[in-house]
């Protein structure tokens, strides 16, 4: 167990659990543990899907503002820095990622959330951007990450305003994917998960780089990356599988590689 990020194994789907609401890069411990659990998750070829998740009543908060009253801007660049790794790694997890979204998520909190695949909130959740309210703005993802799902204007007014949505709104503008009872949300974020579990890992791993990478690059460069992301999986068992099955008309029974 990390001090602030635990990694549980529980068959094909691991869980990246957050200990503690507060998330900050002056502690380097943080950021390092959680390219830590990606690594882990990321290469452990049991692990096939992934929650992220943080506690009952708080997924995850800002950085301790009283601890940043009086930092530079050099120091507050290197610490959003360290940061910004460990949130990276977070999002390369080459396996489909869940957050599991219970009560308050904001500040970097949602920023994190943001570098799933997915979201699964409680129908109690809180989500939001407030750094405006503070005269900073989002600085680990919120302005990048936030516009890429929710479109350029949403996201304007979001950070713009620093006012906070319900789950209801949050799954109205597609911020989150899903909304379930506040007690049912890790059940529902391991069932999405299960999903995967049983699915071509290669094939999914290259349909969630393809879409990324391909995000900030001209169209003609990511037609380019797709179709040699498409080709490569031709050298792998579960593409020979899924060829196989399709032309005897069976289920395919995907190993995982």
């Amino acid at each position: 167990m990390g001090k602030f990020v635990r990694v549980e194994a529980a068959g094909p789907v691991a869980t990246i659990r957050l200990l503690r609401p507060t998330i900050s890069g002056a502690d380097p411990v943080l950021p390092a543990e959680l390219a830590e659990a990606a690594e882990r998750v990321g290469s452990d070829r049991a692990v096939r899907a992934v929650i992220l998740t943080g506690g009952r009543r708080i997924f995850g908060s800002g950085a301790d503002i009283a601890a940043m009253a009086g930092c530079t801007p050099a120091e507050v660049d290197a610490y959003t820095a360290r940061l910004h790794t460990g949130f990276a790694a977070i999002a390369a997890i080459p396996k489909p990622v869940v957050a599991a979204i219970a009560g308050f998520a904001l500040g970097g909190g949602l920023e994190l959330a943001l570098c799933a695949d997915f979201r699964v909130a409680g129908a109690g959740a809180v989500l939001g951007l407030p750094e405006i309210g503070l005269g900073i703005i989002p600085g680990t993802g919120g302005t990048q990450r936030l516009p890429r799902l929710v479109g350029p204007a949403r996201a304007k007014h979001l950070i713009m305003t620093g006012r906070q949505l319900d789950a209801a709104e949050a799954l109205r503008i597609g911020l989150v994917d899903e909304v379930v009872p506040d007690a049912e949300v890790h059940a529902c974020a391991q069932r999405l998960a299960e999903r995967f579990t049983e699915g071509p890992t290669a094939a999914l791993a290259a349909a969630k780089q393809a879409v990324d990478e391909a995000l900030d690059r001209p169209l003609a460069e990511g037609l380019d990356l797709e179709r040699h992301r498409f080709a490569a999986l031709f050298a792998t068992a579960d593409q020979r599988e899924g060829l196989r099955a399709h032309l005897a008309g069976e289920p395919p029974r995907f190993l995982g590689h």
